[in-house]
């Protein structure tokens, strides 16, 4: 579309219109989101019953918890583009039937093969979801806009275990021997249940495209595309055979991989360092891992608005990373309960608050095809670090000397990260 000098003039951020597609399109996405990553790490709280009652080592449950990732990155780019040709509202669908349905299956699970297997498969299910949602918010949201967007949907992720932990800690107390079955089952099956009703409901209530926008005025149309048409013009990669050759791309894929692995490291790890921390009753254990991500969610808001509002994102970003790498550390060396949580508070939401800061980094250098496959690659290199991560902590913490070494490894690779965020170029990510 050619935008005359008009036009060009008219292009601003426009709040009623702002507010009238956050309440159309976030509330349901961000429902979605919660129960994805709800499915995905609900298995660090079953691990609490499931590894004695199957007999699995810390060894065995770091790798079945990781090798979901491997799936995950397997399928991740063409999960993407396949999305891209057929529409959000289908693949949506199809990737969350699939994976509700997998998830509710783990309730199955006997042998350490098959939860390496019935692992790999969720993966191999939800691959495509989060970057898909995010393709999905680039076509509706112009890039000033961006950051508010994105820290709203992720907040999916604290608010995912604000409200599963307690209800998982109740599960396990609550629903062990229930006809026969342990806790943790009944928790994969309880849990998997609402992926699937969802995935029906995309099918009724995502919109692909602007112009099939019922809800949308005539006129709202045309500003909001002149506003998606204007951000294209601004960036510098148009196909995605040109961004795998350009060095920006990898030096953000080395980003997302140290956000990553410090997220989901502590994701999976965390009711598992509260226990130690002297916790006995599960149903504790539950509330008190709600705590950190509870006020990460206040946080990564409150910082979204900041840097949306100061149109600057490498600081955003880096000092959050830098922040959670001193929180992992300060773990590490907590000598009671109450002190270890609050480094679990400082760890979570710098950490949490680092994912939706980094998204519209990529989305402000990225564009045409490139955005599609681009931000699947992007999020392969976060899965990659969902296997390293979760594998590698627990191969240490069976194989270390040292106790806490895990918790060190995952605070410097943070912290490399978000030197490596400093090197980006203030005028290409600052949008």
């Amino acid at each position: 579309m050619q935008l005359s000098h008009a036009d060009v003039a008219s292009v601003q951020a426009d709040e009623p219109l702002f507010r009238k597609l956050v309440w159309r399109v976030m509330p349901f996405l961000l429902i979605c989101y919660l129960f994805a990553y709800l499915d995905r790490v609900n298995v660090a709280f079953a691990k609490l019953q499931m590894a004695q009652q199957l007999q699995f080592s810390e060894a065995v449950y770091g790798l079945g918890a990781g090798i979901f990732f491997i799936g995950y990155f397997l399928f991740e780019v063409p999960s993407n583009l396949i999305m891209e040709r057929v529409g959000a509202r289908r693949w949506i669908a199809r990737i969350m039937l699939t994976w509700g349905m997998l998830s509710a299956g783990m309730m199955l699970v006997t042998t350490a093969n098959q939860f390496y297997v019935m692992r790999f498969l969720l993966g191999v299910a939800e691959a495509g979801f989060f970057p898909g949602v995010l393709l999905y918010l680039s076509q509706w949201f112009p890039s000033v806009q961006r950051g508010r967007v994105v820290a709203l949907l992720m907040a999916a992720v604290p608010v995912s275990t604000v409200i599963g932990a307690p209800i998982s800690g109740w599960i396990l107390q609550s629903m062990q021997g229930v006809q026969g079955l342990g806790g943790w089952q009944w928790l994969f099956l309880i849990e998997g249940v609402p992926s699937m009703i969802l995935g029906v409901a995309c099918l009724f209530l995502l919109t692909d495209r602007i112009a099939e926008a019922t809800w949308l005025t005539p006129q709202e149309k045309r500003h909001l595309q002149m506003q998606l048409d204007l951000d294209d013009k601004g960036k510098q990669t148009h196909s995605f055979k040109a961004a795998l050759a350009s060095p920006r791309l990898w030096l953000l894929a080395a980003i997302y991989f140290c956000i990553a692995l410090g997220n989901l490291g502590l994701a999976f790890w965390m009711p598992t360092l509260v226990k130690e921390a002297g916790v006995r009753s599960l149903g504790t254990v539950g509330l008190l891992t709600a705590i950190p991500y509870l006020c990460a969610t206040v946080v990564m808001i409150l910082v979204g608005r900041s840097a949306d509002a100061r149109r600057e994102r490498r600081y955003h970003l880096a000092v959050p990373m830098l922040t959670g790498a001193l929180g992992l550390i300060a773990a590490a060396h907590m000598p009671n309960l109450s002190l270890t949580m609050v480094a679990l508070v400082v760890a979570t939401a710098g950490l949490t608050t680092a994912l939706p800061m980094y998204w519209p980094v990529p989305s402000a250098i990225l564009g045409g095809s490139a955005m599609a496959g681009g931000l699947a690659l992007l999020n392969s290199a976060g899965a990659l670090a969902g296997f390293v991560g979760p594998f590698g902590i627990g191969w240490l913490k069976t194989h270390a000397a040292h106790p806490n070494l895990a918790l060190y490894v995952m605070a410097a690779i943070v912290a490399a990260g978000a030197a490596a965020v400093l090197g980006l170029r203030a005028n290409e990510v600052n949008r």
